[in-house]
This record gives C-alpha cells, sequence and structure tokens, in this order.
C-alpha cells in the first residue's frame, strides 16, 4: 500500500493558488483570501487535515515561506515535528529550518515517487503550486483537498497544467458549500493501472 500524497490549499475558480496572503507573493490581485469574507467553518478543512498528515512536503520557495512562519505558529504547533521532505534540486543542508522536526531533501520526481512506497500515511503539500503540476504530470498526487474561492484572477501560478493531454478524471469524495461563496472540494485522482 503506497502512502497517500494530497495536495490541500486555497484555489481561485480558475485555479490559481498564488498570492492568497498578499501582493508582496507576486501578483497584483494577491491577499485574495485575506480580503473575503471570513467565516471560521469555511476553513474548517484545514483542522481536520491536522490528524490526517504524517509528513509535510514543500518546494523550495513554499519551504521557506512556511518555514519562517510556522515553526513558531500556534496555529501549526501540530506540524512541528512531523517529518518534512523538500523536494528542490537547489536547497542545500545550510538552508533548512533548525528545530523543526526531521527535515530530508528530495532531488527528483523519482525520489518523491520511492518515498510514497514507504511505510506511513499520507503525506501533504501545502502552497507549492509548481511542485504540485510537477508531480500532477508524473501522476504522484492521490487527492486534492481544495477550498475554492470566487475570484478570477486571470494571471498567477496554477496547480494545474496547462499543456494538452490525457484527461486526469477525478472522484468527489466530499463537498460542502459555505455562505461566503467558498466551496470545499475534495477530489481522489483516478490513476490508471
Amino acid at each position: 500500500m503506497t502512502r497517500e500524497l494530497v495536495y490541500t490549499g486555497f484555489i481561485t475558480l480558475d485555479g490559481v493558488a498564488d498570492s492568497p496572503g498578499g501582493t508582496v507573493e507576486g501578483h497584483r490581485s494577491g491577499g485574495w483570501v485575506a480580503r473575503h469574507d471570513f467565516l471560521p467553518e469555511a476553513f474548517s478543512l484545514k483542522g481536520e487535515e491536522l490528524g490526517e498528515t504524517t509528513a509535510l512536503l514543500f518546494g523550495r520557495r513554499s519551504y521557506e515561506a512556511f518555514g519562517a512562519v510556522w515553526p513558531q505558529s500556534e496555529d501549526h504547533a501540530a506540524y512541528h515535528d512531523l517529518p518534512k521532505y523538500i523536494a528542490s534540486s537547489t536547497i542545500g543542508e545550510g538552508d533548512l529550518v533548525e528545530g523543526w522536526g526531521d527535515t530530508t531533501i528530495l532531488r527528483s520526481t523519482q525520489d518523491v515517487a520511492a518515498l510514497k512506497q514507504t511505510d506511513g500515511g499520507s503525506i501533504f503539500i501545502h502552497g507549492s503550486a509548481e511542485l504540485a503540476r510537477n508531480l500532477a504530470d508524473a501522476g504522484l498526487i492521490d487527492r486534492y483537498n481544495l477550498l475554492v474561492f470566487p475570484y478570477l484572477l486571470g494571471a498567477g501560478k496554477s496547480i494545474f497544467g496547462r499543456a494538452d493531454r490525457e484527461a486526469t478524471a477525478l472522484r468527489l469524495r466530499e463537498s460542502q458549500a459555505y455562505p461566503n461563496g467558498v466551496l470545499k472540494v475534495i477530489y481522489d485522482v483516478m490513476h490508471e493501472h
């Protein structure tokens, strides 16, 4: 039984995942999560994931962004001692955050595939749009946990590739619509065997 690799994140209706917290992240319409009408129940998915997460996988930029905040964040205390993996061909051991759990650098998609064959539970990817695209193209993403926000940003980083390819079928596991227009959708990826 392989470990389940889950992408979790905030996206807009047109699939953009970048700059949910502010324009400093690069998108002129950044801050769309923080700007949106806040309903605590619309974020319940994040709490539900805590008990299911056994490891975290990041791309380099997301690791650096989260690593600057999460180790001190009470909201993310449950993640503190979990094993962390960084998929990056450029990050070095000296770039790792000290005292934030066991951290392993993965240099290739093949390394991620090998990680999925190890013992343990679900591995969650937060942010990391480029990594999500690359792993989806390699058939390694097993589930999407998405909070879809009612915005169309046009430009921006998407977690979905734009190349012409064979369709990937998804099966809806769970959904919920919230009064502020946010949708929770959880899709299992239907891998062809």
